[in-house]
């Protein structure tokens, strides 16, 4: 069953990827980014997302990177690659990584989704509001 029908529960284990019952993780490290792309395109189009839209191609998605530096600090509430509801293909905050991809797929029937998505129930968590 595709994961936007049936959402894996808190600590289920959907191919090699790892879910709160909140969020799915999964990490692409393909031959290069561009096969990393290519698979978490296939994925999503075989788990019900085909209806997202994506970057045209990795060069349209590297456009969502951030630039970072060894001296400069990565924006605290930001993610670092491409956000659509509900999902965030990120990059790794490591750049020797080059060649890897996070796929984070949220949970559509969560209480307080769009919040989770956004960050912002995180942030009012955290801040203790």
């Amino acid at each position: 069953m595709a994961i936007r029908e049936e959402f894996p529960k808190a600590g289920e284990n959907y191919q090699e990827g790892e879910s709160d019952g909140i969020k799915y993780t999964l990490v692409f490290g393909g031959i290069s980014l561009e096969h990393s792309f290519t698979m978490i395109r296939q994925f999503l189009d075989e788990e019900g997302y085909e209806d997202i839209p994506l970057p045209k191609d990795v060069n349209e998605l590297r456009l969502f990177r951030h630039p970072t530096s060894r001296n400069k600090q990565i924006m605290l509430f930001e993610d670092n690659g491409y956000c659509h509801n509900p999902i965030k293909i990120l990059f790794p905050l490591d750049r020797r990584k080059n060649k890897t991809l996070y796929l984070i797929i949220f949970n559509e029937n969560t209480e307080d989704h769009l919040l989770r998505f956004h960050g912002i129930l995180n942030r009012k968590i955290e801040r203790g509001k």
